[in-house]
């Protein structure tokens, strides 16, 4: 990581992730009555619950709705989600005024076309690794782990080491194992 990123990420306050092909791996599985469900990795749930332990406001903008979606980031405690948006720059000004932001202090994670209007509005840009080639090339930042793979826990731990807030988190880990020893 540069020091440039590692700069920006030190800045970040709310980090906004697209769900289907960020969150999920993309892929919709219909039951036979229609009802779509998503498939979420822990790691990146851990990644979302760590980032908002340790103050980092973290929202969700969705081109789709699910109720599935919902309940997940809820279950995580994120506050802030907007589903069945395809024009995500509104949702995102409604969190800079409401949370007292500038772009500078934001990171969206996203991977595909419809997320290129607001990655030219967010302080940090990231893609994930299997996103179109679009987006990863405006990205300040491409992930090593694909989208519903761990790209969201590796974007959370980046933040949150280059805050100074990783070992935190470890030792926060390590007292709660140690109590439920008790």
């Amino acid at each position: 990581m540069t020091e440039s990123l590692k700069a920006k990420l030190q800045r970040v306050r709310l980090v906004i992730l697209d769900v289907d092909g960020v969150l999920t791996d993309g892929r919709i599985i219909m039951d036979e009555e229609g009802r779509e469900l998503r498939s979420f990795d822990v790691k990146d749930g851990f990644g979302v619950r760590a980032l908002i332990e340790m103050g980092v406001l973290v929202g969700a903008i969705s081109g789709r709705a699910a109720p599935c979606v919902e309940q997940r980031l809820r279950q995580l405690g994120v506050k802030e989600i907007f589903q069945g948006i395809r024009r995500k720059r509104e949702p995102f000004r409604q969190l800079l005024k409401k949370y007292g932001l500038r772009r500078e202090e934001t990171l969206f994670v996203a991977d595909d076309v419809y997320d290129m209007p607001l990655l030219e509005e967010v302080g940090v840009k990231v893609a994930v690794a299997d996103a179109v080639e679009e987006v990863r090339r405006m990205a300040d930042w491409v992930t090593k782990a694909n989208g519903g793979r761990g790209a969201v826990r590796e974007v959370a731990e980046a933040v949150l080491k280059a805050k100074g807030l990783w070992e935190k988190v470890l030792a926060k880990l390590y007292s709660w194992e140690r109590d439920d020893n008790l």
